[in-house]
């Protein structure tokens, strides 16, 4: 399978790596893609809009390109059980990523934590010089696979790519091995795709890591031929493949478990492409602190990030957001399959040009809006 995981400072893409059939895909967006994202004002106000707890003395401050309903009930743990103030600003990987770097060239970093939805941006950060060296101690905690080689970030949870279906529409002996397969005609009309949310656009760049640009802009124009139904992200997709508005969509794992947690008589499930198909991406979410001369700053960082992978946190993202537990030892949850995220490797892809940015031009080239 593939596996999303960002990159130590030194390299921007991983070496190649031969042996389990798994990969490591490594995103890094170049600057002027981040920069392209929104302008310095645009940003500033969509971040402040939308801002979380705390205040200008709080004791560590958090950009989160993670929503609040996955991240907040975890940080709130975290305020009860240290009695450290929290401060957290919400918004897209990317953004965030560019206002450390604006606020950083100003001399006016704000932010202690940076929780990174999609891996490019940390990777970003990292070769700009904006993180902070990890104690030994909190490195630790993980295998060594899913945490930076300079000891710059580490993986806190994870998730993989599936297919979700109809269970009452689809027999599970009809579904492909592939995500290549989606682009037949028998599956014209059926399948649920949202081209604007940053994990598809994940699973598209490692695609293109794999299979290479034309390869990955074939599937893409094929899939846009085959009639798909477009939604704007992973959760409307299960919604719409319960309610049997569409028989099947790609989403990432997790957000099946909780629909079926909030409504056990929903419909769907998860089906696995094989796990070396470029459908199977896993992708870790990423943390890191910010760098800083002080000393209490960084070690208010590195006790959040500690929070995150102790047991109580770990089992949060398992039994809660159903996310795939990365500290060493920890389960998912009962219902989850196990993955080993300690077997993965790296992939040459130096030559793969305009990292996020030529990705979405080639989703918008195949003819979708995202």
């Amino acid at each position: 399978m593939v596996v999303l995981t960002p990159v130590a400072t030194d390299v921007r893409d991983a070496k190649h790596f031969s042996g389990s059939g798994a990969y490591t895909a490594a995103m890094i967006p170049s600057p002027r893609t981040l920069r392209h994202a929104a302008t310095a004002v645009a940003l500033a106000a969509l971040v402040s809009a939308a801002s979380a707890c705390g205040g200008d003395d709080a004791d560590v401050t958090i950009y989160s390109g993670r929503t609040d309903n996955l991240i907040q009930p975890i940080l709130d743990d975290f305020e009860a059980s240290t009695g450290l103030s929290v401060e957290v600003k919400y918004g897209s990987s990317a953004d965030l990523a560019l206002l450390i770097e604006e606020e950083a060239e100003a001399g006016e970093s704000k932010a202690d934590v940076f929780l990174s939805q999609s891996p490019g941006s940390l990777g970003f950060l990292e070769q700009n010089g904006r993180l902070a060296q990890l104690p030994d101690e909190t490195l630790a905690l993980v295998s060594p696979s899913v945490s930076d080689d300079g000891g710059q970030w580490v993986g806190f949870s994870g998730r993989q790519r599936v297919l979700v279906y109809n269970t009452d529409l689809v027999d599970p002996a009809d579904l492909p091995d592939s995500v290549f397969a989606l682009t037949g005609a028998e599956w014209s009309g059926r399948v649920g795709v949202a081209p604007s949310n940053g994990s598809f656009q994940d699973f598209v760049t490692a695609m293109r890591v794999t299979e290479g640009d034309d390869d990955t802009a074939d599937w893409l124009a094929g899939l846009n031929a085959n009639d798909p139904k477009i939604y704007a992200n992973n959760n409307a997709i299960v919604q719409a493949v319960g309610r049997g508005e569409v028989e099947v969509g790609l989403v990432n794992h997790y957000y099946n478990y909780r629909a079926i947690a909030e409504n056990p008589d929903q419909p769907s499930a998860n089906h696995n492409f094989a796990p070396d198909d470029p459908g199977s991406l896993l992708i870790v979410t990423g943390a890191a602190i910010i760098a800083t001369d002080d000393a209490d700053d960084i070690a208010a960082g590195a006790q959040l990030i500690d929070f995150l992978l102790s047991s109580s946190g770990q089992q949060y993202f398992a039994t809660e957001t159903f996310e795939y537990p990365l500290a060493a030892g920890e389960p998912p949850a009962s219902d989850v399959p196990a993955i080993d995220f300690t077997d993965v490797g790296g992939i040459a892809y130096e030559d793969l040009g305009g990292g996020l940015e030529q990705t979405r031009v080639l989703i918008t080239d195949a003819g979708f809006d995202g």
